[in-house]
């Protein structure tokens, strides 16, 4: 018999610029982060996931996103991250979220993710309905630029300086066993039912050498005994009278047009995916 193909649907996550989605929610320091998730699609995922109360966690917190969207909609949020620096921005972000009475609390911890069930508390296990993050997609992104008199650079583009064990840094083949840990001890984490969410786009690495990271980290996850569900498409462009108005950067717009000209047709990556999976 075959099986049923997961739902799919659209998430209208970017309809707001993502500064304008951070400001005053998140301390000015976190656009120090090379790959923030979008407030908009992590408040989306627990919303539509969880109930108040239920305890959500992100193996890779970065600055904090899923715990503080977590927190303002009421829910229980527990992330690590292996860089003290990120953890550093979470907590600052949780602590901001807790002074702005957000009804839920969330707690930060430093470590790396592939060992996870020896970082998080032993109560968690078992507990979580909800399991959200995005892996990274290599060293750097296209970071935050600035004009200067001789061009113009780039900053907050990087990972750090953790090359042992940090994700970020390794090969693909890497990536995907590191991640495939995360999951199988984040499995251990969810609740029977649980929900777990993982966001993620296409990599480019040359104009003809594309990635399919989402297909390969569907497979992961059903690797490890996660079943799909649903898979959505998260807006990073704003849709308006009908038309697409993306909010790409200037190094993908410059990195789209050096392609065509180079006789590749790529177009602008304006969604991510989003694969929604259960614990039976």
């Amino acid at each position: 018999m075959t099986e049923p193909m997961p739902v799919t649907s659209v998430w209208l996550t970017c309809q707001q610029p993502s500064r304008d989605q951070r400001r005053g929610r998140y301390v000015p320091e976190s656009s120090s982060h090379p790959g923030k998730m979008l407030p908009n699609l992590a408040a989306n995922a627990i919303r539509t996931y969880t109930a108040p109360g239920d305890l959500v966690f992100d193996p890779m917190c970065g600055s904090g996103t899923t715990l503080v969207e977590a927190m303002h909609l009421g829910r229980e949020g527990i992330g690590i991250d292996i860089e003290p620096r990120f953890t550093a921005l979470a907590e600052a972000n949780v602590a901001l979220a807790s002074s702005q009475g957000a009804a839920g609390s969330g707690r930060v911890i430093t470590g790396d993710a592939t060992k996870l069930l020896d970082l998080v508390p032993a109560s968690a296990v078992g507990k979580a309905g909800l399991v959200l993050t995005s892996p990274p997609y290599g060293r750097g992104t296209h970071g935050l630029v600035r004009a200067t008199s001789t061009g113009v650079r780039k900053r907050d583009h990087l990972y750090g300086d953790r090359s042992d064990g940090n994700l970020a840094y390794g090969s693909w083949s890497r990536l995907l066993d590191g991640f495939e840990q995360i999951l199988a001890a984040s499995y251990q984490l969810l609740r029977p039912g649980g929900t777990v969410v993982i966001t993620c786009r296409p990599v480019r690495r040359r104009p003809d050498d594309f990635v399919d990271l989402p297909g390969e980290l569907l497979a992961v996850a059903t690797s490890v005994g996660l079943v799909p569900v649903e898979r959505c498409a998260a807006m990073l462009a704003a849709v308006r009278d009908g038309q697409i108005v993306h909010r790409a950067s200037m190094f993908g717009l410059m990195a789209v047009r050096r392609a065509r000209a180079e006789g590749v047709p790529v177009h602008l990556v304006a969604h991510e995916d989003v694969w929604v999976l259960r614990r039976p």
